[in-house]
């Protein structure tokens, strides 16, 4: 795919997004690798509003070299790259559902949210919590990196989800999988719930194995 139509897909599903309440305000933030380093939403932009020929271009080294500033999370975007090698794209968000749980005393730190359908498991899986720091803190990388060696995903304390994948329709549908999977969490709680089984997720996980 030319750079451009990555730029107008881009822009595309960061629209689309916004325009479902996936994320708001000048929140959020998108990336894809390129054969020659990677493409990142704007800081302080809204993700309703991408202009493709203002997205950021960084060279493989992370350098600025077009467009807007980057988004000041892109060191976030850049461990997830390093820890994830096969990733072609990352999704950050700050859903609603997923901002809730993330805000939850109790839950398991390293697997948030259980199996609760089929497509949560193959599309997200295993989904640790990493602690609090504050919006563009780079100890957050350090943090992250610790927690994705076996996940592609990972729920931001206090603040949401960070999803890579094998391209960015992939990446996109995993976010918004996690961002059901959050609100069914949230409206069972308090009622007694089945799980999918160890044997019945080692099963999709056999059948449909992470791509990145």
């Amino acid at each position: 795919m030319s750079e451009t139509k990555i730029r107008d897909q881009i822009a595309g599903y960061a629209k689309s997004l916004f325009d479902r309440g996936l994320t708001a305000g000048s929140t959020g933030n998108i990336s894809v690798r390129i054969d020659d380093g990677w493409l990142m939403t704007p800081t302080g932009s809204s993700m309703g509003t991408i202009d493709p020929s203002r997205i950021a271009k960084l060279d493989d080294t992370g350098l600025h070299v077009s467009g807007d500033a980057p988004t000041k999370e892109a060191f976030l975007h850049r461990v997830m790259y390093d820890k994830r090698p096969r990733a072609r794209a990352v999704v950050h968000l700050h859903s609603t559902h997923s901002v809730a749980v993330s805000c939850l005393c109790g839950i398991d730190h390293d697997d948030v949210l259980p199996p609760l359908t089929a497509y949560y498991v193959m599309r997200v899986g295993r989904l640790p919590l990493v602690p609090y720091y504050p919006p563009g803190d780079e100890a957050l990388a350090k943090a992250v990196a610790e927690r994705i060696s076996d996940s592609h995903a990972v729920l931001l304390a206090n603040h949401g989800p960070v999803v890579a994948g094998a391209d960015l329709s992939e990446a996109v549908y995993s976010a918004e999988e996690l961002e059901e999977t959050a609100k069914l969490f949230l409206l069972l709680r308090g009622e007694k719930t089945r799980p999918l089984s160890c044997d019945e997720t080692t099963e999709l996980q056999r059948r449909f194995p992470a791509k990145c």
